[in-house]
C-alpha cells in the first residue's frame, strides 16, 4: 500500500511539471521598450527554478521597460531527476522542449500588434539547461518564428565532451537510453552546429561554477567568434551557479551580469 501511494504521488508530480504554460509579465505601457524576452529557466532538463531563474527575471526586465513570457517548457520531471530514470521510465524528452519555445515564440510573435511589442526585438533567454534551449530556439527553429536576439547565461553547451558536459542536463534531455546516442549528443553540442546567420548573443557564466564546468561557455564563445557572430561574452571570476536576477545567490561581482544586459539590449538595433 505504501509502495503504491508513493507511486501516485510521483505521477501527480509528473502531470504537474509536464503542463507548458507561458506567463506574461507586461511592462507598464509609459515604460514600454517594445523588446519582448521569452524566459527559460534552468533545472537539468528535469525540473524548473521558477522563481530565481524565472518569475524574477521577468520582475527585473520588467522594471527596465521590457515585456517577459516566463515559459514552463516540458521537462523530465524531478521524480526522473531523483532517480535518474532508474524507477519510473517517465518524463518528456527532446524535442518536446523545442516544441514549446517554438510555439511561445509563435505566440508572442502572433500578438506583438496588440501588446506593442516590436516583432525586431524579440528574443529568448535561458540559465543552465534553459540556456541550452535558447541556442536550441534558433539553430534548430522548425518554424518561421525565429528569435532576434539570444541570452544564455551560465548555459550548458556541451552533450559530447567527456570532461564538460553537465550529465543531469544531457539524460533529462535525451533519457536514461539516449543519453548514450552518439548521434544525439553530437547534434545537440551547440559548439559544433553555430551558424553565420545566428542572431546576436549575449553570454555570462563564471569561472568558480561547481554546476556546469566554465568551460562550456568558452566553447560557445570560440564558435560565436569563428562564425563571425556578434556577441558579448561576459566571464565573471564569482559567482557560481543558479543565481538568476536574484541578489540572494552570486556575488556583487557577477551580479553586474543585469546592468550589462540593459545596456547592450539598448544598444541593439538602434
Amino acid at each position: 500500500m505504501r509502495t503504491r501511494l508513493v507511486l501516485i504521488a510521483l505521477l501527480s508530480v509528473t502531470c504537474l511539471y509536464a503542463k507548458q504554460r507561458l506567463t506574461p509579465y507586461l511592462t507598464d505601457s509609459a515604460n514600454n521598450t517594445g523588446i519582448a524576452v521569452i524566459v527559460c529557466p534552468g533545472g537539468s532538463y528535469s525540473w524548473l527554478d521558477m522563481h530565481n531563474e524565472g518569475d524574477s527575471v521577468a520582475a527585473w526586465l520588467n522594471q527596465n521597460g521590457i515585456n517577459a513570457f516566463v515559459l514552463r517548457y516540458r521537462v523530465a520531471t524531478i521524480p526522473a531527476y531523483v532517480f535518474g530514470f532508474r524507477v519510473l521510465g517517465i518524463g518528456h524528452k527532446y524535442p518536446d522542449m523545442l516544441t514549446d519555445v517554438e510555439q511561445a515564440l509563435e505566440w508572442v510573435y502572433t500578438h506583438a500588434d496588440s501588446l506593442r511589442i516590436n516583432r525586431n526585438r524579440i528574443g529568448v533567454m535561458g540559465f543552465s539547461a534553459g540556456g541550452h534551449l535558447t541556442m536550441l530556439s534558433y539553430l534548430y527553429n522548425r518554424t518561421d518564428y525565429k528569435p532576434t536576439f539570444l541570452c544564455p547565461i551560465y548555459p550548458v553547451v556541451t552533450m559530447r565532451d567527456k570532461t564538460y558536459t553537465h550529465q543531469r542536463s544531457r539524460r533529462g534531455a535525451l533519457g536514461v537510453w539516449r543519453q548514450w546516442n552518439k548521434a544525439m549528443q553530437d547534434s545537440l553540442s551547440i559548439e559544433d552546429h553555430v551558424r553565420s546567420d545566428c542572431p546576436p548573443v549575449f553570454l555570462v557564466n563564471c569561472q568558480d561554477d561547481p554546476v556546469v564546468k566554465y568551460h562550456n561557455s568558452e566553447m560557445l564563445d570560440s564558435a560565436l567568434t569563428v562564425h563571425h557572430v556578434p556577441h558579448q561574452y561576459l566571464q565573471y571570476h564569482t559567482g557560481g551557479h543558479g543565481f538568476g536576477a536574484t541578489v540572494i545567490k552570486g556575488t556583487e561581482e557577477c551580479h553586474q551580469w543585469k546592468k550589462e544586459f540593459i545596456q547592450w539590449i539598448s544598444n541593439l538595433n538602434q
